[in-house]
């Protein structure tokens, strides 16, 4: 392999790996009705918030947990997504 192409290479898995490290440690956070889940870009929950008013109705409380939840999971996927999409490898073969 040419010595240049594979400092290209390493240059990118570099930026890749420092980004998916920041992804890791940005909070994310999604919010339903009377619920708020915050979670790290690891995908493990810091935060929850409940609100007094939904907690009365159980079957309530269940799926408005289940939405914020996977909404914050959304925003994740998404940043990684992005994250993957831009990692373009140089066209070393001309193609």
């Amino acid at each position: 392999m040419n010595p240049q192409m594979l400092k290209q290479i390493q240059k990118i898995q570099a930026e890749m790996m420092e980004r998916q490290q920041r992804l890791e440690e940005t909070e994310f956070t999604g919010t339903s009705t009377g619920v708020s889940i915050t979670l790290l870009g690891s995908k493990k929950v810091v935060d929850c918030k409940i609100s007094a008013d939904i907690i009365q109705d159980k079957e309530m409380l269940e799926d408005a947990i289940c939405v914020a939840f996977n909404k914050a999971i959304e925003q994740v996927n998404s940043e990684l997504e992005d994250i993957l999409s831009s990692a373009k490898m140089p066209n070393f073969l001309g193609l």
